[in-house]
């Protein structure tokens, strides 16, 4: 049944509210329900877009009275659309987006609806950063909070594991801080178990010094991609933590260093980042740069620019998934360059293997990440424009994952999931770190009103 909303909305604006607050038939209505996947076409009752934490404050209290769903948005990034929903209310952060940065003490404090973007382009001209995602458009919030794999995670950690505090709005409305000395099961809980437990409002990051980094994007036709990428996967399995990046087959783009017999075909691509200048880059990564590739990128630049270096283009239909790998040997290379056949060409689309290990991958085992130890991720990263591509891109998806099931781990990366049914989510933090998740859950949001998410349900 729709909802008669011009007066909670009069209710909502007499709690105090500041912000805008939107609903159907408003000239910005569909602007503000627009998020990254265009496969989402949901219709919220109202759009509460907040100014201050306040403004969150009297937004639950609100949608608790009258009985509304609640969501929360941040990047709207999210590829299952858990930013929206159908005649409900949305808690839209994207106006909290300041950042403070303290050089000093080297932190800083982030408002819950900053991208990547707003917190990169603060630290950097203090030569400071912390792990972001790997493309500028990404939330802090649901990056950090579904643990936060990025380009500097091999050097610093995951994302969650440089989080200092957080500042949340319960579902009663009330405000409490998280730390190792405050609320100290909610602030563990805050390390990978998503926007279960309330709305994120600010969040304090640990930052390390790092003027510049180094990119390499290296390109070869399709048809070496086998050879290449057990070159690569050798020269991972020995590379120091300053060194990351991706194995993909995408379709290459019209850049001048691209040939132009590979420009809108399938072709192969390395991705090395080294955090650090060029000169130390180029003797770290000779071995992989003497693999004489087709087309060649290697520069030098401040962090905040390789973020948007490859930022994934918004308004395209997306599905994606991921498998996680504790080995890489030459059956599974095969298979997974086999299957690249299979995407969606010329699109946006990725099929992505990560390295990962270094320090993500010693650190922080006492929070609920169960891939942290992966050695690899599968990760088919889908965007396509026409509906009726929609069946063959899932099928493409579905289909690289099993292949690697041999090798998967069985846990997974929630952030780079939508809607894969509860022994996904299960798999996501593990059966014991799901079973203490469940009794924070149980004691901070009994009513399970935040359930927009990879959901815990409480007991």
């Amino acid at each position: 049944m729709e909802v008669q909303t011009d007066n909670l909305v009069q209710q909502l604006r007499r709690s105090g509210f500041k912000g805008q607050i939107i609903q159907a038939g408003n000239a910005s209505y569909d602007e503000a329900r627009t998020i990254f996947n265009a496969m989402i076409d949901r219709r919220p009752a109202v759009i509460a877009q907040c100014l201050d934490v306040e403004d969150v404050t009297n937004a639950v209290r609100f949608g608790r009275e009258v009985g509304f769903e609640i969501s929360v948005r941040g990047g709207g990034h999210g590829v299952a659309g858990k930013a929206l929903n159908d005649g409900g209310l949305v808690i839209d952060l994207r106006h909290m987006n300041q950042v403070a940065v303290d050089a000093e003490r080297r932190l800083a404090i982030v408002s819950g609806g900053a991208t990547m973007s707003h917190l990169d382009r603060a630290t950097q001209p203090h030569g400071l950063a912390t792990t972001g995602g790997r493309v500028s458009t990404t939330g802090v919030g649901g990056f950090t909070l579904g643990g936060g794999s990025g380009w500097l995670d091999r050097k610093f950690g995951l994302a969650c594991d440089n989080l200092v505090s957080a500042e949340l709005v319960c579902p009663d409305g009330s405000v409490l801080h998280a730390s190792e000395t405050e609320n100290p099961d909610l602030f563990w809980a805050l390390h990978g178990g998503g926007g279960n437990f309330g709305v994120a409002t600010s969040f304090t990051f640990r930052l390390h010094p790092l003027s510049v980094v180094t990119a390499a994007l290296l390109f070869w036709p399709p048809a070496a991609g086998p050879d290449i990428l057990r070159h690569y996967r050798d020269f991972m399995d020995a590379a120091p933590d300053e060194v990351s990046g991706g194995f993909l087959y995408v379709t290459a783009p019209n850049e001048e260093f691209v040939p132009q017999h590979l420009v809108g075909r399938l072709s192969c691509l390395a991705v090395l980042i080294y955090a650090g200048p060029e000169d130390e880059a180029r003797r770290v990564l000779a071995p992989v740069l003497a693999l004489e590739p087709a087309g060649a990128m290697v520069a030098e630049m401040p962090y905040a620019d390789l973020q948007c270096l490859i930022d994934d283009p918004p308004g395209y239909r997306n599905y994606w998934s991921a498998e996680h790998l504790g080995q890489l040997p030459d059956e599974a290379i095969d298979l997974f360059c086999a299957r690249a056949r299979d995407m969606i060409v010329p699109s946006p689309s990725q099929h992505v293997l990560f390295p990962q290990g270094g320090a993500a991958g010693r650190n922080g085992d006492h929070y609920p990440v169960s891939w942290r130890r992966a050695a690899w991720t599968v990760h088919p990263f889908g965007l396509w424009s026409a509906p009726e591509d929609d069946e063959r891109a899932k099928r493409w998806t579905r289909d690289i994952r099993a292949d690697l099931q041999p090798w998967a781990m069985g846990a997974v990366y929630l952030n780079f999931i939508g809607d894969e049914g509860e022994d996904r989510v299960l798999a996501g933090f593990g059966r014991e770190n799901y079973a203490r998740l469940v009794a924070v859950k149980s004691r901070y949001d009994p009513d399970n009103v935040f359930r927009s998410n990879h959901n815990i349900r409480p007991t």
